[in-house]
């Protein structure tokens, strides 16, 4: 049984680039785009080196990913998701979910990444904690799954919950 409801999931593995924040080792926040995936209901996304962001996740594992979904509520505004959670990094796979990722973000047929025996990389694997958003993830449903997400989760809980 998945815990992420149905418009998470769809919005997750839609395409749509999502915004990655870690923490540098000075406090101050990395911002870098990323493409997602789905794997159970860990969040994924592939990296042949080891990037800044990982180093950040090796050291502190807190992160949050915004993602603009398309479609706009009834007050006009973007709709918009954004998922805070824990990150762990596991060596190897990068080229598979890489490949898997490429065909939905530039689409059938492509091969990627573009050149012969890529190195293993790393998968970064967030486990949502915290989920918020517009439309349709901030329907009654969608809230009281999110909520189950985090209360499931260990570690701390963000100041206000």
């Amino acid at each position: 049984m998945t815990m992420l409801p149905d418009p998470i999931r769809e919005a997750l593995t839609a395409g749509h680039l999502a915004h990655l924040v870690t923490i540098n080792p000075d406090g101050s926040p990395h911002v870098t785009i990323v493409w997602i995936g789905l794997e159970g209901d860990e969040i994924v996304s592939g990296h042949l080196p080891l990037h800044r962001k990982l180093r950040n996740v090796q050291r502190d594992p807190r992160v949050s990913l915004s993602i603009e979904v398309g479609g706009h509520n009834e007050m006009g505004l973007a709709n918009y998701l954004v998922v805070e959670g824990t990150a762990r990094i596991t060596e190897g796979g990068a080229a598979d979910l890489l490949q898997r990722l490429a065909t939905v973000y530039i689409g059938p047929g492509v091969k990627f990444p573009p050149f012969d025996d890529p190195p293993p990389g790393y998968v970064l694997r967030i486990a949502p904690q915290r989920i918020r958003g517009t439309n349709p993830w901030t329907s009654d449903e969608a809230v009281e799954t999110a909520d189950r997400v985090r209360s499931q989760q260990p570690g701390e809980r963000s100041p206000g919950d």
